[in-house]
């Protein structure tokens, strides 16, 4: 990746592989580095504590920001999927203990870190989703909340939570009806339906696509181009934060609501949690009792 070195860290994220240019203006954060020992490619919370340190230590207070310094944070992802969603194993063991007070922390931090990507990191950054494998549930949330989709062809997303009686409750309904109509985002969440790259390219989700192997460039490419005008992206960013806002005090709303109804899921929803859960355990090599 030209022009891109990994960035030294001041601290350990064994569950993220980061690179940045020599400005530090472009940061690309691959989620699920510990992929190769068998981790699960979803939302656990390691991977949670890392994303969130990690932007912590980049994003910059109101004084620090310079007027016409635009920077971009590139989500991407070293495992063979992009991230498969919520830890259904953490969910269900939850649900089963009856403990809202913990489904409801981690709901809020999934909250707060697609707000904060929604909200360009207090805006002067553009997010960038680069979607090379299957994005599913809550992966598919955090790619919606980036400013940009790059997707390559062939990858499957959707929203399948309806499977097991849920419903996507990290922003999805809220981002998606800033590129769809509510009809077709209500009819996306309820159906369950996996849906290729290309056929969301088509709906106006996806943004750019292009073919397999050819994501990062077409991403590095996307950064040049942003980075000749950073003065209008930057306003853009605010433009978009009052013409098509997503509060956090609205994605709070919606998360209680989804807490509320994974707390009333019976038997038969849980069940469909666990073989899940085995499942993703055997795409990651971990194998299944």
């Amino acid at each position: 990746m030209n022009s891109i070195e990994k960035l030294p860290r001041a601290r350990p994220y064994p569950t993220l592989r980061i690179e940045a240019d020599a400005t530090g203006d472009a940061h690309w954060i691959y989620m699920h580095a510990d992929s190769g020992l068998g981790a699960r490619p979803c939302f656990r919370t390691e991977l949670m504590d890392d994303m969130w340190a990690y932007l912590s230590s980049i994003t910059l207070r109101s004084d620090q920001r310079r007027q016409g310094r635009l920077r971009h944070v590139v989500l991407a992802s070293d495992a063979s999927a992009f991230n498969l969603g919520g830890d259904l194993a953490l969910f269900s063991q939850l649900i089963r203990e009856n403990n809202r007070d913990r489904l409801l922390d981690y709901a809020r931090r999934c909250v707060e870190g697609v707000h904060h990507f929604h909200t360009g990191l207090g805006g002067d950054v553009r997010t960038i989703a680069l979607v090379q494998g299957d994005a599913l549930g809550g992966g598919m949330e955090l790619a919606l909340s980036c400013h940009t989709i790059v997707a390559e062809e062939g990858v499957d997303m959707g929203l399948p939570e309806v499977l097991f009686g849920l419903f996507p409750g990290m922003g999805a309904y809220s981002f998606l009806c800033k590129r769809v109509s509510p009809q077709l985002a209500e009819n996306m969440i309820l159906s369950g339906r996996i849906y290729s790259s290309d056929e969301l390219h088509r709906l106006g989700v996806v943004d750019v696509l292009v073919p397999k192997g050819q994501g990062e460039a077409a991403v590095q490419n996307l950064v040049r181009q942003q980075q000749r005008t950073p003065h209008a992206h930057m306003a853009l960013n605010a433009v978009r934060a009052i013409s098509q806002p997503v509060g956090y005090d609205e994605l709070m709303g919606i998360t209680e609501v989804w807490v509320d109804t994974a707390l009333a899921l019976g038997d038969k929803s849980l069940r469909t949690m666990d073989r899940i859960v085995k499942a993703q355990a055997r795409r990651s090599g971990l194998g299944a009792d």
